[in-house]
């Protein structure tokens, strides 16, 4: 490319995505924390998403619901909290101090400080009344192992206290002290996520104290962090690391250093690979479909996408504020979008413009069946919609 780096184009780009995101078929993993690994990050603001995500990258998918129940909820080796970008993610355990002190501290102290801000406002109690509060709560959740806001707010009323904000404009209203402080909570990473209400699509939850971890230093977190990254999405340019982390630009530049990131030359620019990764990577021996949920950590994991995402597909698949809807993959791009209807059948379109052939149709309807095999007729309804996807649903 004129500049002395080593060149890695859009095939070897989708060559890396195959197998360092576990898609291809002779790279799908055994459990559900393998695929954690291997991404670093699920996205977890839609319960629906961790589910369909693992199982699109199980080697057994019959187990989905299973294994992932028993690693978030039983063995906790996977943990459902606040990260990047103030996110909501499922992470590897022995990766949450790291993501606590690289982001969650920040934004934390943030979100405490608009909490006292918008109570002292509406006139409510002050610091040390919430204090009082958390410390009690804290300690119910403790007794009880899991609880949901409404059973701590009978263990502790004040958690009842309800407050108004943004007094006057459009947007106004009242929050309990509870919705409030347990999202801080969560934040600061003294509470997590626990087992749904319902099924495993339910948006209703329980809360469980966090699991104790050692505090990190915020620039030796940081570089951790962007170093998994890049062993799982590299390369990736400075936008899509900014974006991705929601940090500082200095931030990216400091830990890319500090990892010893080496630069290489994308389409899209300067790109970035950890110290080792240079060297060509081969794809998969076959050819590999899968359809991929809204929110999936592939479809979301860059910022420059034109790569793996024709520009005309966009407008389908993502809403209004940026979260991409179900997608079809074949061979590394994006192909089109799918669909679950209200009976449980999987249903999908391709995109005009992707001429595929029949192997690929073959492939993607296979993945079709597979999908439908272990969800069954359990409803998997997006909770972003998307335009494909609500065409597709009927």
């Amino acid at each position: 490319m004129g500049d002395g780096l080593r060149y890695i184009g859009a095939p070897e780009r989708r060559a890396r995505l195959a197998t360092r995101q576990r898609l291809a078929g002779t790279a799908r993993a055994g459990t559900p924390e393998e695929v954690a690994d291997a991404l670093v990050a699920l996205h977890g603001s839609d319960p629906a998403t961790v589910y369909l995500a693992v199982g699109a990258r199980l080697a057994d998918p019959s187990r989905t619901v299973p294994e992932t129940e028993r690693a978030l909820y039983g063995d906790r080796t996977l943990v459902r909290m606040h990260g990047m970008r103030h996110t909501v993610f499922v992470f590897p355990t022995h990766l949450t101090a790291a993501v606590h002190a690289s982001t969650s501290l920040a934004v934390a102290a943030r979100e405490r400080a608009a909490l006292l801000k918008d109570m002292a406002k509406a006139g409510a109690p002050d610091a040390a009344w919430l204090k009082e509060v958390e410390e009690s709560a804290l300690a119910a959740l403790a007794r009880r192992g899991q609880a949901t806001a409404a059973e701590l707010a009978g263990d502790e009323p004040r958690l009842k206290e309800r407050f108004a904000y943004a007094a006057g404009k459009s947007y106004e209203g009242v929050h309990t002290v509870s919705t409030r402080l347990l999202r801080v909570l969560g934040v600061e990473g003294k509470v997590v996520r626990g087992r749904p209400l319902g099924s495993w699509t339910s948006s209703q939850f329980r809360w469980a104290v966090a699991p104790g971890h050692p505090e990190l230093d915020a620039a030796g977190a940081q570089a951790a962090v962007l170093e998994r990254r890049l062993r799982a999405c590299g390369p990736a340019t400075e936008a899509d690391l900014v974006w991705w982390t929601g940090w500082r630009v200095t931030d990216v530049r400091r830990a890319l250093t500090a990892i010893g990131a080496r630069p290489v030359s994308l389409d899209q620019g300067t790109g970035y690979v950890v110290d080792g990764d240079v060297d060509p990577v081969e794809g998969p021996a076959q050819p590999w479909a899968a359809l991929l949920p809204a929110l999936d950590p592939t479809a979301m994991g860059w910022q420059q996408r034109d790569w793996y995402l024709a520009p005309e597909l966009r407008p389908l698949l993502f809403d209004r504020s940026g979260n991409v809807g179900p997608t079809v993959w074949w061979n590394g791009q994006v192909v089109g979008g799918w669909a679950q209807r209200a009976g449980g059948e999987i249903v999908w379109r391709l995109s005009p413009t992707a001429d595929v052939g029949r192997e690929a149709e073959a492939a993607i309807e296979a993945e079709a069946e597979r999908l439908r095999g272990w969800v069954g007729t359990t409803r998997v309804t997006p909770r972003f919609r998307t335009p494909l996807e609500r065409e597709l649903a009927g």
